[in-house]
């Protein structure tokens, strides 16, 4: 039972106060957060500090290529309904930001944890989630992370026997056959709008068929699950056939979903649907994500998206044009070095819109929508763009790194 009080070790408590030591002059530095470099630290110190951490926790762990920021935001303040919820709310998501973010607080019920795709298994092994949630797989990364199929494999094979409930989205092809490994599965109808890393069974590699929102493998019979929640419009249909009204300041279909699998989450913790969902609606940005923020007298929407399927979610939900719009791709590690992943973006969907391309890697995404025959203008930086815009908010579309450049630039 979550919440017992066994003290940590002398060691434990010693890589705890390092830990923080260290994070706190990297912050005095202007080096960032200081998480990472302190969870490296403690952890270097007492490298069992996170199976520690998370032994007295009900451990909510969220992994997905998108969407996992932003629905561990939602879950954990759902669960705050239920008692005090630790979180890696700024999105550091790997063994040593999550250490840091477990580390932080001494009194919490819950721990609701964003996990990186490839450090899944190792941390569900670390920490013995209660639950796991499982969103999407497509193609991200492809310099760093595994290939899709990979990952899926990966996934299913960490999760085999698994004691915790898997909350997993059964549109999703990849993301059911990694969570098929699990004996106590709850299937969320969530959706998927980019299809094009699962037209292949994930089970025998034969040619997936798609009639409608179902999907099943000819060959071997691998199929979607029967949901027992889903989002329907603007409700979540929970086990029982009630319809709970979504009401989010978060736009786009994707955030409903989003909260869909949160609401599925939070009943395994005794939240009723209700409950969550109004919780929800207090979120109104996502360390950074949706913020409209006044920069050189013009509104700027900062919308975070670093894949194809990223992209592909939030020009579905940007202002319809002649709406300016602000494109910034960096390379830079965080990112994933391999810029090819442009070519799989669907860049037609911004015709009409006045568009601008910053960033570090400005000159390859200028040749993409170039060949995409779009109309465009580079420039040097964020503020030669916008002085450029044409009147009217300004949506600004960024992946990793050039998302947090721009943040710095705004004062956000």
């Amino acid at each position: 039972m979550a919440g017992n009080s066994d003290p940590l070790s002398p060691r434990a408590k010693l890589a705890v106060t390092a830990g923080k030591a260290v994070a706190a002059a990297s912050r005095a530095a202007g080096r960032g957060s200081g998480s990472v470099i302190g969870g490296r630290v403690a952890l270097k110190l007492d490298p069992d500090l996170l199976a520690r951490l998370a032994q007295n926790l009900d451990v909510i762990l969220v992994s997905a290529t998108n969407g996992k920021t932003t629905t561990t935001r939602l879950i954990a303040e759902a669960l705050r309904a239920a008692g005090p919820v630790v979180s890696n709310a700024l999105g550091a998501n790997m063994p040593a930001g999550i250490t840091s973010a477990l580390a932080g607080s001494s009194d919490a019920r819950y721990g609701v944890i964003e996990v990186d795709e490839k450090y899944l298994a190792g941390v569900a092994r670390d920490t013995a989630p209660k639950c796991i949630a499982l969103l999407n797989l497509s193609r991200d990364q492809l310099d760093r992370a595994a290939e899709t199929r990979m990952l899926a494999e990966n996934w299913r094979e960490g999760l085999a026997g698994s004691k915790a409930v898997v909350v997993a989205n059964c549109d999703d092809p990849l993301v059911v056959w990694a969570a098929s490994s699990s004996p106590n599965v709850i299937w969320v109808a969530a959706g998927q709008m980019w299809k094009d890393d699962a037209w292949s069974c994930p089970s025998c590699g034969g040619v997936m068929q798609r009639p409608g929102d179902d999907w099943f493998c000819g060959e071997c019979g691998f199929r979607r699950p029967t949901p027992s929640w889903a989002l329907s419009n603007d409700h979540v249909l929970d086990p029982h056939g009630s319809a709970w009204p979504i009401h989010l300041q978060l736009p786009g279909r994707a955030n409903k979903a989003n909260a869909a699998s949160s609401a599925a989450v939070a009943a395994v913790f005794g939240v009723p649907p209700q409950v969550a969902l109004e919780r929800m609606y207090q979120v109104q940005a996502v360390a950074g994500r949706y913020d409209v923020v006044q920069f050189q007298g013009r509104d700027l929407r900062l919308l975070l998206a670093k894949n194809p399927a990223g992209w592909l979610e939030t020009f579905s939900l940007i202002d319809p044009p002649p709406t300016p719009v602000i494109l910034s791709v960096n390379a830079r590690g965080a990112d994933g070095t391999d810029t090819s992943w442009l070519w799989d973006v669907d860049y037609s969907r911004l015709t009409g819109h006045p568009i601008c391309v910053i960033g570090d890697r400005r000159l390859d995404l200028a040749v993409r929508l170039e060949v995409a025959n779009q109309h465009f203008q580079v420039y040097e930086n964020l503020d030669q763009a916008v002085q450029a815009c044409p009147p009217g908010r300004i949506e600004v579309i960024a992946n990793y790194t050039a998302f947090q450049d721009l943040r710095r630039r705004v004062g956000n």
